[in-house]
């Protein structure tokens, strides 16, 4: 239960932490991000981005869960419902913003994005995309 409760803290500032830094690079590589941001003004480019953004933290947040908590079934879920409970009020909040498409992408895939993160393995030195060692002759 401890370590269930640790791998869902560990999943929601993993998902934090990898947002905040994609979307500090985002705002570096991305002309115009920085003054679109405040006013949800995105382009296509932008939206897909932040989407994007949106996948790699949700897959970092369940390896993390994954990692903390390997047998815990229902952590990466609950990690999952937690960030969708945080954020459909705020996507409600700015609905006429964004297209009904960016809001549906974001909100129907992020609790199985953050499960599917939890079941990625990482893999060690010398092994294999088989998952079995190899020694270098």
């Amino acid at each position: 239960m401890v370590r269930t409760i640790l791998a869902v803290i560990g999943g929601l500032v993993t998902w934090t932490a990898v947002a905040t830094l994609i979307d500090i690079g985002l705002r570096l590589a991305l002309p115009g991000y920085r003054e679109a941001e405040p006013v949800l003004a995105f382009t296509l480019v932008m939206m897909i981005a932040r989407l994007a953004l949106a996948v790699v933290a949700s897959l970092a947040a369940g390896a993390a869960v994954g990692a903390i908590a390997p047998a815990g079934r229902w952590a990466p879920w609950l990690v999952g419902l937690v960030a969708l409970a945080v954020f459909v009020p705020a996507h409600i909040r700015i609905w006429n913003s964004l297209p009904i498409w960016y809001h549906l992408f974001f909100l129907v895939t992020l609790a199985p994005l953050v499960a599917l993160g939890a079941r990625l393995k990482p893999r060690g030195r010398g092994e294999g995309s088989d998952g079995v060692m190899h020694s270098a002759a």
